[in-house]
């Protein structure tokens, strides 16, 4: 038996002040409403209360006309007559209703009411009647009746009954004590007493039961709501059974949804009636099977899908239920809802096909030839045939890209993918990968030589010219083939050796194909067992640093050194910065090597004299390391370097990452008093924004610069005396990289460089020699020998 239920509301806190509309509730907005109810309930007695009053005081004036004079007691009755009509004509006129509100000063404003009658009822037994007479008894009996009726039909107004009974039961009570009777005052205070508390807790009982309602009308609204809701949208119903699961109390959308009335729909099975004309067959979805075992089972479950036959069209449902049990715990059936869900499986369907379709060119995406691969080496494995894969880059096409526009280059591609989808058979599928790079899946490549003249013709067409926006453009294409099983026995592994084979491909040029061989494999096996090598040298020790000296272009005094790194394999001999640096950063060594090339350096300068600086080679993953700061502090702190003396190179890559913290490094890098230095400026996107915002110390001109302008070619010369006047105008120095002639320093010298590296004033030294050189304080002719 379902135990499960919603726990029972507590009781509703009613203090004094708050019955009476002395003070606000805790909850203003539900007291509202209580309130009104209070104002509605006086209402409704209102005339009654009129009644009793009217009744009350003919009586009383019948038992004092021997004892009043006339006019006194016509006085007082025409009083009390006004005073009672009064008060009726405000109850009525207060127009509160269930839902409505009422304010605390409304409820309070009731109290002058009960007041005033408690005035006027006052009168009677303080002036005109003299106890023990007959006429006292009377009044006595009269105020008796009409306090109780008061307290009766006053009492949702706490206030106002208090008012009235209380202060009509201390005259009476005063007159007997004045007359001496003192038992009979004390009997009236009782009485009184008596009354209020009835009164108040009549009236405690009446706001908790209202407010008990308020609070379960909200809730059956809500519910209503919800329901109403739910049975008003398109596609969405209730259902229930019973404990033999046939459908009862079919709701009118539910037997729309099966294309019937309710009356056929009650009492039939709910899987004869979902499963239609396959439950004489018995050729059941598989959704209706698991529908079956959950129903058997007895088991509450959700976003169960099935196919149901309306009116001879399939519809696709989703159903969720849970069972039901009484009182004594015996299973009674389910109740579920249940929903259409075909539009929504269809547009499903719509948004699955668009996963695997490029949105830019409508051809198959990395996704679809995936898994159009995987299935052809199924066949292929399965059948004992083969496959094929081709990579295709388009040669040339960030040249356009980037000279045209991003918006021409797509419409390029877009030519570019109408060429290839008609050169596909019903044997291939092409597709594109992302950014210029396509690919062809060829299912049954029995015939290695035709997959090769269609690689031959993909290269043929899409290299012819293309006209797009008025614009001739000429691209190429490079083709990289590899057949399955024999170059991969997984659709990765073949994907893999295509891709090595078009690097082959761009590598001798581009406007070629090329079959993957095992030596391609076997290159990439190298640079793998390269990375190997480099971690076990990064480990043990195995590189060092030499040092470049750079000197003053004017004077040829020594100025500092570039510390540059060097590895020198015991197997593979000494290996290129230009190999192993960028291995490095590929394989996310190059923050360990930054460290120690930092470290060590500071160390090694921290020994030479103290005009003499280092400059540091510094990569942009690096600076992308938030710990870079702390390494550069603790560089210098372990060293005792002076940070002037030390000197950071970065590329102008650095600032094309937005919003990884580089520059903010920087900033605080500087801060510390660490000189900066931009290296290779002019090769790559040189940009005058961030070289105003950073504050560089100098710029380094890059070799290939220096040795155009060497043999007069007016460009690179105009470009030096540009970087060197910009330079000036920012308060930077310039450094001329790759000096190897005298001609060339002389030219440099002219052109206003500040300082000047390369071979013609010495090789990157080892240790040793840097530091006898840094002791000498001069460039000497000897020395760069």
């Amino acid at each position: 038996m379902n135990t499960d239920a919603a726990p029972a509301a507590g009781p509703v806190p009613v203090d004094f002040r708050t019955l009476v509309g002395l003070r606000e509730g805790a909850d203003p907005a539900e007291w509202g409403r209580v309130r009104a109810s209070q104002l509605r309930a006086g209402r409704e007695l209102a005339l009654f209360l009129l009644g009793a009053n009217l009744l009350a005081a003919g009586v009383t004036a019948g038992f004092l006309a021997q004892s009043v004079p006339l006019w006194l007691l016509g006085a007082w009755s025409g009083v009390t007559a006004l005073v009672a009509v009064t008060v009726a004509v405000r109850r009525l006129r207060a127009h509160h209703q269930d839902g409505g509100y009422a304010s605390l000063r409304e409820l309070r404003d009731t109290g002058f009411e009960g007041l005033g009658l408690a005035v006027v009822w006052s009168i009677p037994p303080l002036l005109f009647a003299d106890a023990g007479t007959g006429s006292s008894y009377g009044l006595w009996m009269v105020l008796s009746v009409l306090m109780t009726a008061g307290a009766v039909a006053m009492a949702p107004l706490a206030l106002s009954t208090l008012a009235f009974v209380g202060g009509t039961g201390l005259a009476v009570a005063v007159k007997l004590g004045l007359s001496g009777a003192y038992a009979a005052s004390g009997a009236t205070l009782l009485f009184t007493a008596l009354l209020m508390l009835g009164c108040l807790s009549r009236a405690r009982a009446l706001v908790m039961i209202r407010a008990g309602q308020i609070a379960l009308a909200e809730r059956d609204e809500t519910v209503s709501l919800l329901l109403r809701e739910f049975e008003e949208a398109g596609a969405d119903w209730l259902w229930e059974t019973d404990a033999a699961r046939r459908v009862i109390k079919a709701s009118p959308r539910f037997a729309f949804a099966c294309g019937m009335d309710p009356v056929t729909i009650n009492g039939m099975p709910l899987l004869q009636l979902l499963a239609g004309p396959a439950w004489e067959s018995g050729a059941f979805a598989a959704g209706l099977r698991d529908l079956a075992e959950k129903l058997k089972a007895r088991d509450s479950f959700r976003d169960l899908r099935l196919p149901v036959n309306v009116d001879g069209e399939e519809r696709w449902w989703e159903i969720a239920a849970s069972p039901r049990f009484d009182e004594r715990g015996a299973f009674c059936g389910f109740r579920g809802v249940g929903s259409d869900v075909t539009e929504q499986r269809a547009s499903a369907d719509k948004i699955n096909r668009m996963a695997r379709y490029d949105t830019l060119t409508g051809l198959p995406n990395r996704l679809l030839i995936n898994e159009t691969l995987a299935r052809a080496m199924a066949e292929s494995d399965k059948w004992g045939g083969r496959c094929a894969f081709m990579m295709i880059d388009l040669d040339r096409f960030k040249a356009v890209n980037d000279t045209l526009g991003h918006p021409l280059g797509d419409r390029l591609l877009s030519r570019v993918s109408e060429r290839l989808d008609q050169l596909m058979s019903a044997n291939e599928l092409c597709g594109r990968l992302g950014g210029d790079e396509f690919a062809v899946v060829v299912r049954d490549a029995g015939d290695p030589q035709a997959v090769e003249r269609t690689a031959e013709r993909i290269i043929h067409t899409l290299s012819r010219p293309y006209e797009v926006d008025q614009h001739t453009l000429y691209i190429g294409a490079s083709v990289g083939l590899a057949f399955g099983p024999r170059d991969g026995r997984t659709a990765e592994m073949l994907i893999r050796s295509a891709d090595l084979a078009l690097y082959r491909s761009k590598d001798a040029g581009g406007g070629k194909y090329h079959v993957y061989e095992p030596q391609l494999h076997v290159e990439a096996e190298e640079r793998r067992r390269l990375e190997m090598a480099l971690r076990v040298a990064v480990e043990q020790g195995q590189m060092h640093l030499v040092y470049q000296p750079v000197v003053d272009a004017g004077t040829g005094g020594l100025t500092g050194f570039e510390a540059l790194l060097r590895w020198i394999h015991p197997e593979y001999g000494p290996i290129s910065p230009v190999k192993f640096v960028p291995l490095a950063e590929e394989a996310r060594l190059i923050a360990p090597i930054g460290e120690w090339v930092l470290r060590t350096a500071c160390q090694e300068a921290a020994r030479w004299p103290s005009d003499v600086r280092v400059a540091v080679n510094v990569s942009p993953d690096q600076l992308h390391d938030p710990n870079f700061l702390t390494v550069v502090t603790s560089a210098l702190a372990n060293s005792g370097l002076s940070a002037d003396r030390l000197e950071l190179e970065v590329t102008e890559s650095v600032f094309m990452r937005e919003g990884t913290g580089a520059v903010r490094t920087l900033e605080r890098i500087l801060d510390l008093g660490v000189r900066l230095s931009l290296d290779d400026f002019g090769t790559g996107y040189s940009s005058l924004g961030y070289l105003s915002r950073t504050r560089f110390s100098t710029i380094k001109i890059d070799r290939s610069f220096v040795q155009s302008a060497s043999k007069g070619v007016r460009e690179a010369i105009a470009i030096i005396r540009a970087v060197v006047a910009l330079a000036k105008s920012l308060g930077m120095a310039t450094t001329a990289e790759g000096v190897e002639t005298e001609s060339e320093h002389h030219m440099v010298q002219e052109l206003g460089c500040s300082k000047v590296q390369g071979y013609y004033f010495g090789r990157p030294l080892p240790i040793a020699e840097a530091r006898d050189l840094a002791n000498q304080r001069r460039w000497s002719d000897s020395a760069a020998a």
